[in-house]
């Protein structure tokens, strides 16, 4: 029996239409750049605590927006990083609406992880907003601080504990599931390698390896504590990334370890600005000049 062909695309919906337009592409480009500002602060942050020479700032979101709002212009530095998280935000959320644009974008679990993104970066879009509004260089709310705010309230919920503690393992399994992936160089699909030159893929991979694995630490890291929160039953536990940098400290292997993490969560935020570069997206073609069933190299084919 012969096969019958697979007809033309269908066309894209009006929403996927928005998802895969120039707008989209560079709010994204925007946000990723916004990422990179405030992991390369919060890096220099905790290098400079690992090394002896703590300046009183968190080594968390409060410390990076805080620097920020000292420089000269700094008001203006912050408006600049509003519009750039609320871009991430809006991206995030577009991927969670209608997929993402890269191969597999499509799957139930990086549409959840879009979500849980854009509803982090809107958090932290609105307290810089705050912090813009007042004009001072506190920079928001320690991490710290809030994470054993909301710990504290969440564990006098009925079933408070349970929902901590499956917060935490969630928390546990992403940062392993970055650090996996960062290994793995999974990473990779998601730009245009065949744009770099070698020498610039390597040094690609290089800052996407190790900066994605300290962040998948990091995060597992915060995780633990939370976790240790719930089974202890006590919110002093719960670490802030500023606390959980702190107390690698803590470790044998003294701040050497501080300061290995501090590199790395500054390499990430050097590899955002890569990604934002060289980070793939759909093709931006008029329908007379997009041929019948085509989809641009690097993006998802037949989207709904």
């Amino acid at each position: 029996m012969e096969r019958r062909q697979d007809g033309p695309a269908r066309p894209k919906s009006q929403g996927r239409r928005v998802a895969d337009s120039r707008a989209v592409e560079v709010a994204s480009r925007v946000g990723l750049c916004a990422r990179g500002v405030i992991y390369v602060l919060v890096g220099i942050l905790a290098v400079r605590i690992g090394l002896g020479s703590d300046s009183g700032k968190e080594a968390d979101r409060s410390g990076a927006v805080g620097t920020l709002a000292e420089q000269p212009f700094g008001r203006a530095l912050l408006w600049a990083l509003v519009v750039g998280l609320a871009a991430m935000a809006l991206w995030r959320l577009a991927e969670a609406a209608f997929g993402q644009t890269v191969e597999g974008g499509d799957k139930w679990s990086r549409r959840l992880g879009s979500l849980g993104m854009a509803v982090f970066y809107a958090v932290i879009c609105v307290g810089v907003v705050q912090t813009a509004l007042v004009g001072g260089s506190s920079g928001g709310r320690p991490s710290d601080e809030t994470s054993k705010e909301y710990t504290a309230r969440v564990l006098d919920w009925p079933g408070g504990r349970v929902i901590v503690g499956v917060f935490g393992a969630v928390l546990i399994a992403v940062g392993v599931v970055i650090l996996v992936r960062s290994l793995m160089r999974k990473f990779e699909k998601d730009l245009r390698t065949d744009e770099m030159r070698p020498a610039t893929r390597r040094v690609v991979a290089f800052l996407g390896v190790v900066g994605g694995a300290s962040c998948g630490v990091v995060a597992a890291g915060a995780g633990l504590s939370i976790l240790l929160t719930a089974v202890r039953y006590d919110p002093s536990q719960a670490k802030g990334l500023d606390e959980t940098l702190r107390s690698f400290a803590a470790t044998p292997a003294g701040p050497a370890l501080l300061i290995a993490a501090a590199v790395g969560l500054l390499l990430f935020g050097l590899y955002s600005f890569c990604e934002a570069r060289w980070r793939k997206a759909a093709e931006h073609r008029s329908p007379e000049e997009q041929p019948a069933g085509a989809t641009g190299p690097g993006t998802r084919p037949g989207a709904p």
